[in-house]
C-alpha cells in the first residue's frame, strides 16, 4: 500500500519530500472545510515557507551525532519533511529521531502516511525513527513545565524544534492555560503556549524556529511570555511578512505573521538578521537588515521591535534618545470608559438636564475634538452612573482603532474643556484613548499641545508601527514610549499653540527643532 502511494506521487526522491507532502496536503485542504479547521486554529504551511524555515537552522553543532527533532502541532508534517529534506541534502548526519504531536483526528491519517513515506525514502540512507503522539502537547507536559515533583515522565529534550502552532484564543481556565500559569496573563493564545513549551523542550545551545503571529512582540497580555522566552533564550533571526493576506497562500489568513529563530542561551548575539518580504512567494527576494540586538529587544517589558529598513532603525534610535515616559512626566494614557452597547439604558439621543456629551472617535477631526453628530445616534449619556463619566478637563484624545490602509496609526485630537464649558462632566466611548494627569488635575495648555505634537508627529507614528503591527492603539504601549523631558515638551507645545497649526508637518518641525535635531 505504501509503495503504491509513493508511486502515485511520481518519481519522489529525498530532495522532493516537501513537494510530495505539499501536494498531498493541498488535496486534504480541498476536502476539509476551512471553517472546521479554523475552530482548532489549524492553518497549513506552504512549501516555500517550510523550506525557508528549515533553512534557518545552524547544523554546525550537530555533526556526527544522533539528531532529535520535535514538531509540535505537526499538521500534515510538511515542516518535519522540510527539515529532513535539508539534512539529507546538506549534511552527513546519519541518525534522526523525530517526534510529532498532533491531536486532530482528521489530519492524523495523512500525517501518518506522510511520515511513512519519509521513512521509506530514507530506508538504507540513514537511521530514522519517528513517534506520532496523539496527545495534547501542552497539558501532557504541564507538571514538568511548572516544576512539579511528581512527574512520571520527565519531558524529552530536542536538538531542533520547528513548528507552525495552532493560532487559537482560549479561556484563562482552559486546561492548557492552567498548565502554564507562569506565562499566562490576560487572554491566552495556544501559539505562545506552544512556543514557551518548545523552549522548555529544547536542549541548551540548540535552536527552535516558529512561524507565529506578530502580536506577542508587544502588549501587556504577552509580557509574561516575552519575559520567559527572552529570559531563557535569545532571538537569532527574524523574518517579517509585510502582507497580512498571503502568508498561508492556500488559507487566506488575515494575520500579520513572522518567523523567528530562538536559541536556548543566555548569550545574546551582537546583531540579529531581520528580513522582510510581502508574501511567501517573495522569499527569494527578501530584504535583509542587520540590527543590533539591543534595538530589537528593548525595555523592561522586553518589547520586540521589527525594523525593516534603515529609516526604521533611525526612528528607534531617535526615540530611544530619551528614557522618561509619560508617567515619569506625570501623565498617563487611559482607555475610554463607556462600552456603548452595554450601557444602552444610559444612552440618549438629545441633550437634557441630566445628560453629558458622549465622545466617539468620530469626533476627532483635523487635530481637534468637536461634538458634531457622530452618526452613532447616541451622542449623549445620562449622568446618573458616576462610573461612566469623567471631569471636563483638558485631554489629548487618540483613536484606538484605524484601518490598515490609513496613512497614520496614531490619530489624535486636542480636547479643551473651555470648548464645552457648559458641562462639568463628559463621557468617552471605549474606542477612544485619552491622556490625563496622574493626579487627576487639569493639564496645562502648553503640555496638551506638546503631548499632542509628539503623538501627531511622523516620528512617533512610525515608532508605534514598528512596535505594534496591529491596527489597534494600546494605551499600555503608548505609556511605555520614551518621551523628551517635560521642559522640552512644554516648549514644543507653546510653539505649536502659537503657530496656529495642528498638522503633522508643523509637529515634525518642532520635534526636530527642540528634541530630535542633530546633537
Amino acid at each position: 500500500m505504501l509503495e503504491s502511494r509513493i508511486d502515485m506521487e511520481g518519481k519522489t526522491s529525498v530532495s522532493r519530500i516537501v513537494d510530495c507532502i505539499s501536494s498531498r496536503t493541498k488535496a486534504f485542504i480541498d476536502e476539509m472545510p476551512k471553517s472546521k479547521r479554523k475552530l482548532i486554529g489549524q492553518f497549513f504551511t506552504s512549501s516555500d515557507t517550510a523550506r525557508f524555515m528549515a533553512g534557518m537552522f545552524d547544523f554546525s553543532l550537530l555533526a556526527g551525532r544522533r539528531v532529535s527533532i520535535l514538531d509540535p502541532g505537526s499538521g500534515s508534517g510538511i515542516l518535519s519533511g522540510a527539515l529532513i529534506e535539508r539534512i539529507m541534502n546538506e549534511t552527513a548526519i546519519k541518525e534522526i529521531h523525530l517526534v510529532c504531536y498532533e491531536t486532530d483526528a482528521d489530519v492524523i491519517p495523512l500525517l501518518k502516511e506522510n511520515l511513512d513515506i519519509i521513512s521509506s525514502l530514507l530506508l538504507g540512507r540513514i537511521e530514522f525513527d519517528y513517534q506520532l503522539k496523539n496527545e495534547n502537547y501542552i497539558t501532557s507536559q504541564g507538571i514538568d513545565f511548572s516544576g512539579g515533583l511528581f512527574s512520571e515522565s520527565p519531558s524529552e529534550k530536542f536538538d531542533l524544534i520547528i513548528s507552525n502552532p495552532p493560532y487559537l484564543k482560549i479561556p484563562k481556565n482552559d486546561q492548557a492555560a492552567l498548565s502554564m500559569p507562569s506565562v499566562v496573563h490576560g487572554a491566552p493564545n495556544l501559539y505562545f503556549l506552544f512556543a514557551a513549551m518548545s523552549l522548555f523542550n529544547l536542549n541548551p545551545l540548540c535552536e527552535m524556529v516558529y512561524i507565529i503571529p506578530r502580536s506577542w512582540t508587544s502588549g501587556a497580555y504577552f509580557e509574561a511570555f516575552r519575559k520567559y522566552i527572552l529570559g531563557r533564550g535569545r532571538i537569532i533571526q527574524v523574518h517579517l511578512f509585510v502582507s497580512r493576506e498571503k502568508v498561508f497562500s492556500q488559507e487566506s489568513v488575515l494575520q500579520e505573521t513572522m518567523i523567528v529563530k530562538i536559541k536556548k542561551t543566555e548569550q545574546a548575539p551582537s546583531c540579529i538578521v531581520v528580513s522582510s518580504c510581502e508574501t511567501s512567494d517573495d522569499l527569494p527576494n527578501r530584504k535583509n537588515l542587520l540590527v543590533p540586538y539591543n534595538l530589537v529587544v528593548s525595555g523592561k517589558q522586553k518589547f520586540v521591535f521589527l525594523p525593516v529598513d534603515e529609516n526604521d532603525l533611525n526612528v528607534i534610535s531617535l526615540i530611544h534618545r530619551y528614557s522618561d515616559t509619560l508617567s515619569d512626566l506625570g501623565y498617563k494614557m487611559r482607555t475610554g470608559i463607556v462600552v456603548d452597547f452595554r450601557q444602552r439604558k444610559e444612552l440618549r439621543t438629545e441633550c437634557g438636564s441630566d445628560t453629558v456629551p458622549l465622545f466617539y472617535c468620530q469626533h476627532i477631526k483635523n487635530g481637534r475634538v468637536n461634538h458634531e453628530p457622530s452618526g452613532k445616534g447616541f451622542d449623549w449619556i445620562s449622568d446618573s452612573n458616576k462610573g461612566l463619566i469623567q471631569r471636563n478637563k483638558n485631554y489629548v484624545f487618540c483613536k484606538r482603532f484605524t484601518a490598515k490602509e490609513e496613512p497614520r496609526r496614531l490619530q489624535c485630537g486636542i480636547y479643551l474643556s473651555n470648548d464645552f464649558c457648559g458641562f462639568d462632566y463628559i463621557a468617552t466611548q471605549n474606542k477612544i484613548n485619552f491622556v490625563e494627569r496622574l493626579d487627576k488635575e487639569d493639564i496645562p495648555i502648553e503640555m496638551i499641545y506638546g503631548i499632542f505634537a509628539l503623538l501627531n508627529s511622523s516620528l512617533f507614528d512610525s515608532y508605534y508601527r514598528i512596535l505594534n503591527g496591529s491596527t489597534q492603539v494600546n494605551s499600555s504601549e503608548v505609556n511605555t514610549i520614551p518621551v523628551p523631558p517635560a521642559s522640552i515638551v512644554w516648549e514644543i507645545g507653546l510653539s505649536l499653540e502659537n503657530s496656529g497649526r495642528l498638522d503633522t508637518i508643523a509637529c515634525d518641525e518642532l520635534l526636530e527643532k527642540f528634541a530630535y535635531g542633530k546633537d
